[in-house]
């Protein structure tokens, strides 16, 4: 059983490198919904994962947390116990990158969004190792980042369709990973003809349970598909959210 379970950590600790490869956390000043939208070039139909928006964590009426990048279990759980607690985004992404249970916080990615004191808060983290291209972009109520990038133009392009479209959050990270549809957007994919393998999107509202958003919608191909995925989820966004421009 030692050895079994020895095994299942090292393939989870292997497909979890680089996921996900961009993404974006999100609230709406208004509505104080809080959002997580992802997509990577990962089959996760080869890996144990049976949710494909696992690294995006929402806590109604508080914030949204997406940990990426080496993905760590461990260090996610902690990222949740600081929110839950209240803490703002900046205060969890600074002590995850203090605290990293591996010690090796250069090859983490964090974005992190808050409500906190009647504070918005808004922040990202990089690792100097993670692997190229990739950076993050602050705006007042999101964060955006990626790794394994075809560049800088990637992140641009999802902040411009995120701040350009009109509607609810929902809309609005559906907007942004649209911005990412780019061959190779995930330079992995590139043999894929695509942008990634697989996309999510979920929303939660302040009366929200967490662990239960009022929205969560995620679509996933195999590697080797050569169909653009982002494209196959927008049309199951499309058929559950009406409300979108």
């Amino acid at each position: 059983m030692k050895q079994f379970l020895l095994s299942f950590a090292f393939l989870l600790s292997f497909y979890c490198k680089a996921q996900d490869t961009f993404s974006i956390v999100a609230l709406d000043t208004i509505t104080g919904e809080v959002g997580s939208a992802g997509a990577s070039c990962v089959d996760l139909f080869e890996t144990p994962f049976t949710e494909d928006g696992f690294l995006g964590e929402l806590f109604p009426g508080q914030g949204a947390i997406n940990c990426q990048a080496y993905y760590l279990s461990e260090n996610q759980l902690n990222a949740r116990k600081k929110m839950l607690a209240g803490e703002s985004a900046e205060a969890v992404v600074n002590w995850l990158i203090q605290n990293d249970l591996e010690s090796k916080s250069y090859f983490r990615q964090y974005g992190a969004v808050s409500f906190s004191q009647n504070k918005i808060s808004a922040t990202a983290f990089t690792g100097d190792s993670t692997d190229a291209y990739t950076g993050h972009i602050i705006g007042r109520n999101y964060s955006i980042q990626g790794n394994i990038l075809i560049g800088e133009k990637v992140l641009l392009a999802m902040e411009k369709a995120f701040l350009e479209t009109d509607g609810d959050l929902s809309c609005k990270l559906m907007a942004a990973l649209q911005g990412a549809n780019i061959v190779g957007a995930d330079r992995r994919c590139a043999p894929n003809k695509s942008s990634s393998l697989f996309a999510f999107v979920k929303v939660a509202q302040k009366a929200d349970i967490f662990g239960t958003p009022s929205l969560k919608l995620s679509f996933r191909s195999h590697s080797g598909d050569q169909i653009e995925q982002i494209d196959s989820f927008q049309s199951i966004f499309d058929k559950v959210n009406l409300s979108c421009p």
